[in-house]
């Protein structure tokens, strides 16, 4: 159990049957009447958000998330097979349980498999992978860093802005967190 008054940015929590996430929280103490902790939450299963208002003090379930290191060895079909780097027992995933950062997934990569009760919530990808270049415009002699972006697909088939200068083969660094650019490797 957590008491509200502990409730940080990240804390998960049961409500409901579900795994909640705090986003926001603020701890209200009015001049008149009892204090009060007015909360975001973010259901960890389904992404939806909504706001909560607890007593100071009401204490709530905490949820407690296993995170296991797990290697992507290969794609079975549409599930996607990781190998637990303990045990190593496998574990199979479709697509939409890894959610919109599945297009940065290479087999051998090491991720973070999050798991509540036996259930898997969530896949963490490192921030940044560095993939090769297997589609763009070729370079044109004279771009520079400061002269604008091209589409390009690295070898997992996802689509990156790069500078101009970038061409065919060559290893990127790319910020999963929000599909950028960050340098050659």
């Amino acid at each position: 159990m957590i008491s509200s008054n502990d409730f940080r940015t990240g804390v998960t929590i049961e409500l409901d049957g579900a795994v909640w996430r705090v986003v926001e929280f603020l701890h209200v103490k009015p001049g008149k009447g009892s204090a009060f902790v007015r909360t975001k939450l973010k259901n960890v299963q389904t992404g939806s958000m909504v706001e909560r208002t607890f007593r100071a003090g009401e204490t709530v379930p905490q949820a407690i998330l296993e995170k296991r290191t797990m290697q992507h060895t290969y794609k079975d079909g549409e599930q996607f097979v990781f190998m637990d780097m303990e045990t190593f027992e496998e574990t199979r995933l479709s697509a939409d349980k890894i959610g919109d950062r599945v297009k940065y997934l290479k087999e051998g990569m090491e991720v973070n498999v999050i798991r509540w009760e036996s259930q898997v919530l969530e896949v963490e990808l490192p921030n940044s992978v560095v993939l090769e270049i297997t589609q763009t415009d070729p370079g044109v002699k004279g771009d520079t860093a400061t002269g604008g972006t091209k589409p390009a697909t690295v070898e997992t088939g996802a689509e990156v802005m790069v500078p101009l200068f970038i061409s065919i083969g060559e290893r990127i660094k790319i910020d999963t967190r929000n599909d950028s650019y960050l340098g050659r490797e």
